[in-house]
């Protein structure tokens, strides 16, 4: 288990096709996933054995501030009772904002599983992602 940034994230970032303050990022509830730091999209992740377990809302109260990514804290429904779940951070919109896109432009961000509260161990019902009040917050670039 490891913690880390997919490589093609800070791609995102460097050429706009991902944009933490303007477009749509969300977090998910994923198990049987092992990190593959070339990972693109949210569709490798599922063609990688990770099966999604729910998914938040846009997360909200979005900054970026001094290379600091954070937002308030969310929640996900949980649709299963499963053990070992990572929490996947994605931009699930174009840049631009906007509707969701297919899971094969979904570009995935971070990959969390190893932590306080990591790995999840939902039951179904409602998980609560309470994001670190100090830096790395969410996550941090440089």
């Amino acid at each position: 288990m490891a913690n880390g940034y997919f490589t093609p994230f800070t791609e995102g970032i460097l050429d706009g096709s991902i944009d933490l303050d303007t477009a749509t990022v969300k977090v998910a509830l994923v198990r049987g996933y092992t990190f593959t730091a070339t990972h693109r999209h949210v569709s490798d992740v599922t063609g990688a054995g990770g099966t999604i377990n729910g998914t938040s809302a846009a997360l909200t109260g979005k900054t970026v501030t001094g290379g600091v990514f954070d937002a308030d804290d969310t929640t996900i429904s949980a649709t299963a009772s499963a053990s070992n779940h990572g929490l996947l951070l994605f931009q699930s919109s174009a840049a631009a904002g906007g509707a969701d896109v297919a899971a094969t432009s979904q570009r995935v961000i971070a990959w969390y599983d190893t932590g306080t509260g990591l790995p999840i161990q939902p039951g179904t019902g409602t998980v609560t992602i309470t994001w670190p009040a100090t830096n790395p917050k969410i996550l941090k670039v440089g």
